[in-house]
């Protein structure tokens, strides 16, 4: 017995030397698995990709959940003798990380990026992004994650890039991709157009004012925002509301605020006739609503606020001053007219920037966008019920492989909210007014005559002078081919046949909508394939109280120091005990505290049987006595539920099972009754009882590892005969599943 097995188990000794031993064995890379017979050439795959964490900082508590969920299925499959792929990466997050810079080159320098100019900017932002992932590197490696380091990627690294720039190109000559004046979501601080799902809503009270934009005006509208009025162009009814029945078609003039208006009275079934008066005023340039609208009546679209926040009207009263100082002077203008018929507190969502804080402002930009409507049709298919040459829009792409099945979501209630996004999609906005990120592929010159031309490729143009788009990509257009990009498309590499489509996306309910559907957009249309078999939703890592956590509440808990205290094992299993898929997991050190006594628990029990092993001969079965025959049948009974539990995804369940029956049969029961037995004068009934211990050991072993990899790796090395092997890729007890 190893001398540290004589002592009580301390990780902070054992977990990084544990895990270099892992990585100096090359186990993590399935290709040297074959070359060293852990599996076979030709074995089933098992393939899965890292969701690339941001390089905005350290990973927290939710990254630490998805590294041990995804480790355990990995470690598993690997035991199994498939050929597993667990292929890592960091993610640029363009935003995020651009946004971080500045503010710490404000902070420090007080500079902005502008100061700098851009090729300085850029070098500043790569910095800071190496250097988070070194860490988060290191923090994936506390972790225990058997993933494959020598296969990392970076979103914005030059594999990926190319990767990117091929799939632009081929989505722009299909007409998906388009350049157009729409309204999107801008953010007059970070200065950049975002998308709905990096919008964050907070309640806040606001004012519903009723009022008319003149006294002659027959009818009267409410809004939260009056501001916008001087934009307005028209003023919208059910078609079905018999109170403005007759002055729908009829149009107005007025003069509001100063301001010129010339309003169309239509019927739109987007109305709610019980909302407010029913009527409303339409604001084609400053609602993403009303512009739609604005396009089925084909009204004029006046902009009325620029990307400063501020009001553009040529009227002293109003020009130059920002939304919500020209709000209170209208306000205080339609009190002095005795236009303002009430005023009404109200709850309402307001729409900020993620990133920034800022109160975002629907503007008209000339942008890049993907249309999700288009028909196309597939050069390849292997989507049920989708022939090749079958003309299908992006939507009944993402739509139709949730409906067959062949991608399924976990657990189902999920697949509502995916499906109420799907419907609910407008054409993606995929360019950003920010330097850090994938440059759009497009450059643009101007012919004698005066006219735009416009280049679109994979490489700059040769010819000719022209200059490159200066905007950049949502981050979530290289995070939507990650799953193929990752394995080297667009070239067809032996690991892009092997290991696509991968076997299980693993992520958070919160972005379900930012990347799962995205992924699955772009893979169907990209390569006619799905871009994984099963998505595993997890959920919200919570203080105990159930709060979330953040730095204003004071309750973050960093994963680094819970490792500290009590190694990656225990936080492991308290991350994973008691939370199904999708359910949020209320965190707390009490909880922790529990797995690392078990922990202990193990490496005692293992240290009693492995020092009551003397005189047996590991290689040969004894005949057993008929008590330990049951006992091993159990055993039998409990690997099955295990392997069943884990092949369909309920690892907390199998984790629980695992921790009871070490726990209070084998340690409690099992170990004290067999203390007599032990010490007796029978030798064979010893014997039987040895061979007994020690299968039991080492089968509760390896259905623990993928749990608890570091403690069972080194109770592994202790037990007589393992030495120059490792659990890892030990095969996995052969029951079959009920």
């Amino acid at each position: 017995m190893n001398e540290k097995f004589l002592k009580p188990y301390n990780p902070k000794e054992t977990e990084d030397a544990i895990y270099k031993k892992w990585l100096d064995s090359g186990f993590f890379d399935p290709d040297v698995c074959v070359e060293k017979g852990i599996c076979d050439k030709d074995a089933e795959k098992f393939s899965i990709v890292l969701p690339p964490p941001n390089v905005t900082g350290i990973l927290h508590t939710g990254h630490a959940a998805m590294l041990v969920i995804e480790d355990i299925m990995v470690r598993f499959e690997r035991m199994r003798g498939k050929k597993t792929l667990w292929l890592p990466g960091t993610d640029h997050a363009a935003i995020a990380t651009q946004s971080k810079v500045e503010k710490i080159l404000m902070k420090e320098e007080k500079k902005n990026r502008h100061d700098l100019g851009r090729e300085e900017f850029l070098k500043r932002v790569e910095k800071f992004a190496q250097d988070s992932h070194d860490t988060i590197v290191g923090q994936v490696k506390k972790m225990g994650s058997s993933v494959d380091w020598s296969r990392e990627a970076f979103t914005l690294d030059e594999k990926r890039n190319f990767a990117v720039r091929v799939a632009f190109k081929k989505m722009y000559d299909d007409g998906l991709i388009y350049r157009d004046y729409r309204v999107i979501n801008w953010d007059p601080k970070g200065q950049t157009t975002i998308s709905d799902d990096e919008i964050i809503h907070e309640e806040r009270k606001a004012n519903v004012y009723t009022f008319k934009y003149s006294k002659d005006f027959p009818i009267s509208i409410a809004t939260t925002r009056p501001e916008t009025k001087v934009g307005d162009t028209a003023v919208a009814v059910h078609p079905d509301d018999k109170r403005y029945k007759k002055y729908v078609g009829k149009e107005y003039d007025a003069e509001f605020c100063g301001v010129p208006l010339h309003i169309k009275i239509i019927a739109d079934k987007d109305v709610d006739p019980e909302y407010g008066t029913g009527a409303v005023g339409v604001t084609p340039a400053h609602s993403m609503i009303d512009f739609e609208m604005s396009k089925r009546h084909d009204l004029p679209m006046k902009q009325v606020i620029n990307e400063y926040a501020q009001m553009t009207v040529d009227t002293p009263a109003l020009k130059g001053k920002k939304t919500k100082v020209a709000r209170e002077i209208i306000v205080e203008w339609l009190e002095k007219e005795g236009l303002l018929e009430k005023t009404e507190e109200t709850d309402q969502n307001i729409s900020t920037a993620e990133r920034t804080g800022c109160v975002v402002e629907p503007l008209p930009k000339l942008q890049w966008f993907i249309d999700t409507n288009k028909e196309i049709s597939l050069q390849h298919s292997n989507i049920k019920g989708v022939k090749a040459g079958d003309k299908i829009t992006l939507k009944e792409l993402m739509r139709t492989v949730i409906n067959n099945g062949q991608t399924q979501i976990l657990p189902d209630r999920f697949h509502k909210v995916y499906f109420s996004w799907v419907d609910n999609l407008r054409p993606w906005c995929i360019s950003r007014q920010i330097w850090y990120g994938h440059r759009i592929p497009v450059w643009y010159r101007t012919d004698k005559g005066g006219k735009e031309e416009i280049y679109c490729g994979i490489e700059a143009p040769k010819d000719g002078i022209w200059e490159q788009d200066p905007d950049t990509l949502d981050t979530w257009f290289s995070a939507g081919i990650w799953t193929f990009s990752t394995l080297g498309w667009p070239d067809e590499t032996e690991d892009f046949k092997t290991y696509h489509p991968t076997n299980v996306l693993e992520t958070g309910y919160d972005i379900i909508f930012f990347w799962v559907a995205r992924m699955i957009l772009m893979t169907t249309y990209l390569l006619g394939d799905i871009p994984f078999e099963n998505v595993y939703i997890h959920g919200l890592v919570r203080d105990k109280q159930g709060r979330k956590m953040s730095k204003s509440l004071g309750n973050a808990v960093d994963p680094l120091e819970l490792l500290e205290k009590y190694g990656a094992d225990a936080l492991r299993m308290s991350l994973i005990v008691g939370v199904p898929p999708g359910n949020d997991n209320n965190l707390s050190e009490e909880k922790i505290r529990a797995y690392k006594k078990f922990a202990n628990k193990i490496w005692n029990a293992s240290r009693f049987v492995v020092s009551n092993l003397d005189g047996l001969d590991t290689d040969k079965q004894p005949k057993l006595a008929k008590k330990d025959e049951k006992i091993l049948h159990e055993l039998d009974e409990l690997t099955k539920d295990v392997t069943e539990d884990l092949e369909n995804f309920r690892l907390y369940l199998a984790a629980d099972k695992l921790y009871h029956y070490f726990w209070h049969t084998f340690a409690d029961i099992i170990i004290e009754e067999s203390k007599p037995r032990l010490e007796g004068d029978d030798e064979a009934d010893k014997t039987s009882c040895q061979w007994m211990l020690y299968t039991m050991l080492t089968t509760m072993l390896k259905l623990l590892h993928p749990f608890m990899p570091f403690i069972t790796e080194e109770i592994w090395d202790n037990i007589s005969g393992h030495e120059k092997s490792l659990l890892m890729v030990e095969k996995w007890p052969n029951k079959e599943p009920k």
